[in-house]
């Protein structure tokens, strides 16, 4: 997804031919109802009233957008201020009314990830599930939507994005010219050459691996390619969509019999969007996204693996029962999980250990060390193992993110990291009730993730319209009085001189990560060479790995398979600096209390120094008639600076990859001279190589230009934060110094709307309180009431 630059408080609209642009349509109230289905009683009540605010609220703007565009439509020359209304009207308009949450289970094959979709969803086989056989082949998301019918997209790489993998592919298995003309032996063969193998033979056939990229070309592949490169299939019934899309989701074992036509271009598959019709258990506005593995070979999966990951505001890492415990593929998916809360949207990490009714009860009573109170059954066993389990992990977890993440961080809060479920006792309940596997309170966070999210999302967005709707309203009254003119030259400077000050509250808030920088290098400097030795050394030798290797210089230091262990040398010499940066950097784009670390207080601070400088003026200058300006100026600083917080989020990915992307840059020529490598003995020259390249490199200065790239990215966004706040507070500023001189006499009344959107305004708060005080008595009753978790069936 491409950055945008703009932000609220600029003119979304620079085109005039926008000003005429006919709004979305709204939704009808019928399918609006259709999303509450998955809450109870309750929370709908909340989710109507504030669906309501929202959808009133869109009417009084879309009512204003009308009459302002009549009333300018055949002026030639329409002031900015007018434009400027217009254009805002139009972009809180065509707003989202929420934007989607992205919820990561993340995990190896077999964890359960997709199982877990199942229960949630309530569609016992939706998705295919891995067994011995079967694996998902690529990501997939899942939400509910207003739709009649079941539906799935499946988008496919372009034909350029596929020629790049076949080119890499193709150089991978060239073999026999690398090896001295020898053929190669099966057992010689690497996990990388096995897979490219499959790749190409799935695709072309039989005998394909041993064609040339120039011969692949000409080749026709087995399965059907349609030229829109997406292919959209629809049902009726769940049952009917998932064996249309079974196909498209998962692998086979290469010795799998009766490959259909489908299964025959999964290798070209980037990923899959899956959309339920009103689901009553997963409330619109929430995708569940089935993360596999630890990456792809080719780079556009494995762009867009990362991109899913940062975009997830939520991320479950997936572990097993007999996994949870110790194994590098759950240590490596945690580790990942937690830089996506460095880079990216995460403000949630939780372990969400599966198939927790696996219980060998004999063994377990043999291990157990619980030795004061005796286990009667089986179902006893696995719920005091479950408690014995979230205790553990809880504290395990939290000390490593403890580690990493900066200690005011919200994660930390959560008193409970881990949950314990079991999709196939949801469905049996031979051992455990509904409520004990737990599926019911993953259902239960998401709806008050939801929930929550929306209530924010109103009252920014009422609150935003309100302040618009004042200026509005201003500009088509007759009674401003010169007298009561708002004099903005010594608010102009009080500005200006805020800003000054806000640049040197960022540099303060940027300072702390120096030093930990400059100790990483140090550090990086210093065991590199281990480092990298780890990295390029099996304990069975070449055997098997040189394949891999060059897979690995293919891609500039990365290797992801969809199976395996991700290899990524940029990242593992540089892990020193992270170990230093990391607790640093987060605390420096967390929200929380002002200090002079975090970045976001910083412009809060800023914010309200604004706003109370209006409200002073306004007491002083005992603003009658303009006291809508000084009410439009508040909201407007509120809705510019709002804005900024998504542009920094943005930015800090690009900030925190920028010492792996530096060090990626400065060593792709050896990886490219180690790719060439051929003939005898070329795993031990490719290692030669590029240990001599990252020696040259380490001596002149490639961590030190790191640091300094890294910096640089820390000073752009300094400059990008003080500039946009700059532009957007003058345009603000200007628009709200116009003063009634005949230039708005033409435009039209909007005073029904404007008392409208005041009484919208009002009726925040009332909804707010309504919600708590029902929430509250739901909480007293559930307390009051007998458990809900009866007997297991038996």
């Amino acid at each position: 997804m491409a950055e945008t630059e703009d932000f609220v408080g600029q003119e979304p609209h620079p085109a005039d031919d926008d000003l005429f642009k006919e709004p979305m349509k709204k939704r009808r109230r019928s399918d609006r109802d259709q999303r509450f289905r998955a809450f109870p009683s309750v929370e709908q009540s909340a989710l109507k009233e504030y669906e309501k605010l929202e959808s009133r609220t869109r009417r009084v703007l879309s009512n204003t957008y009308q009459k302002l565009i009549q009333s300018v439509f055949l002026d030639d020359s329409i002031p900015n201020g007018v434009k400027y209304l217009i254009n805002r009207l139009l972009t809180l308009i065509e707003k989202p009314s929420l934007d989607p949450i992205y919820i990561g289970l993340f995990g190896s094959t077999g964890a359960g990830k997709s199982s877990l979709i199942n229960a949630i969803i309530q569609q016992a086989m939706f998705l295919p599930v891995s067994g011995e056989s079967i694996c998902t082949s690529c990501i997939v998301q899942v939400r509910s939507g207003c739709c009649e019918q079941y539906e799935a997209k499946i988008h496919l790489l372009s034909d350029q994005e596929w020629k790049e993998e076949l080119k890499n592919l193709t150089k991978l298995l060239h073999r026999t010219e690398e090896l001295g003309g020898e053929e190669v032996d099966a057992w010689d063969r690497d996990d990388a050459m096995e897979e490219a193998i499959w790749k190409l033979q799935i695709l072309y056939g039989n005998g394909a691996e041993k064609k040339n990229y120039e011969e692949l070309l000409r080749a026709k592949p087995k399965g059907k390619i349609p030229t829109s490169r997406i292919i959209t299939l629809k049902a009726e019934e769940a049952g009917e969509l998932s064996v249309k899309l079974d196909p498209y989701i998962r692998t086979k074992r290469r010795d799998w019999q009766g490959e259909s036509a489908e299964t025959q271009i999964w290798p070209l598959i980037k990923h899959v969007e899956v959309t339920l019709p009103k689901s009553e258990l997963i409330p619109e506005g929430v995708v569940l996204v089935d993360i596999p593995g630890t990456g792809d070979f080719n780079s556009k999966r494995d762009e867009m693996w990362k991109k899913t990951i940062d975009k997830c505001s939520v991320i479950w890492v997936i572990s097993d029962i007999e996994r949870v415990s110790g194994g590098r593929t759950h240590e490596d998916l945690l580790n990942e999980s937690i830089k996506a809360c460095q880079r990216g949207f995460c403000r949630d990490i939780a372990l969400v250990v599966t198939k927790t009714d696996k219980l060998y009860l004999p063994e377990y009573l043999r291990e157990r060390k619980v030795v004061n109170q005796a286990i009667q059954s089986q179902r006893e066993a696995v719920l005091e193992r479950n408690e014995m389990i979230k205790i553990q992990r809880n504290r395990i977890l939290k000390e490593k993110l403890k580690r990493k993440l900066p200690a005011d961080c919200k994660v930390l809060e959560a008193s409970n990291l881990v949950y314990t479920v079991s999709a196939q006792e949801y469905w049996q309940q031979a051992l455990l009730t509904e409520e004990e596997t737990e599926i019911p309170k993953l259902r239960e966070y998401i709806r008050k993730r939801l929930l929550d999210k929306k209530r924010r999302m109103v009252t920014k967005y009422v609150t935003e319209a309100f302040g618009l709707l004042l200026l509005t309203d201003s500009f088509s009254c007759t009674d401003n009085l010169p007298n009561e003119y708002l004099h903005m030259s010594g608010l102009r400077g009080f500005v200006e001189e805020k800003i000054q000050l806000l640049e040197k509250a960022i540099d303060q808030c940027f300072a702390p990560i120096l030093q930990p920088l400059q100790e990483g290098i140090r550090n990086a400097r210093t065991s590199y060479r281990r480092i990298l030795g780890a990295c390029l050394v099996r304990s069975r030798g070449n055997q098997g790995f040189h394949q891999t290797l060059k897979a690995v210089c293919l891609k500039n230091g990365i290797y992801a398979s969809r199976t395996l262990a991700r290899i990524d040398l940029n990242a593992a010499i540089t892990q020193p600096i992270y170990d230093q940066i990391d607790p640093v950097f987060g605390g420096i784009f967390r929200a929380g209390t002002p200090t002079n670390s975090a970045l976001m207080p910083h412009i809060d601070a800023f914010k309200h120094s604004l706003q109370e400088k209006m409200m002073e003026i306004g007491i002083r200058n005992g603003w009658k008639h303009d006291s809508y300006k000084k009410s439009f100026l508040i909201q407007e600083i509120s809705a510019i600076l709002g804005g900024l917080e998504e542009h920094i989020l943005r930015k800090k990915r690009k900030i925190y990859e920028s010492l792996t992307t530096s060090v990626q840059n400065d060593l792709k020529p050896c990886y490219e001279e180690a790719a060439q490598i051929t003939g005898k003995k070329a795993c031990e020259r490719m290692k030669d190589i590029i240990r001599r390249g990252v020696d040259r490199q380490v001596a002149e200065g490639m961590f030190e230009r790191a640091q300094e790239r890294m910096q640089h990215q820390f000073q752009q966004l300094k400059n990008g934060i003080t500039e946009k706040v700059k532009g957007s507070i003058a345009t603000m500023l200007t628009l709200a110094s116009s003063q009634g001189d005949g230039l708005y006499k033409e435009l039209a009344d909007v005073k029904s709307e404007y008392k409208e959107m005041e009484k919208l305004h009002r009726s925040l708060r009332e909804v707010a309180e309504n919600a708590v005080l029902r929430q509250g008595m739901q909480d007293f009753l559930l307390r009051m009431s007998p458990s809900k978790a009866g007997p297991p069936r038996t």
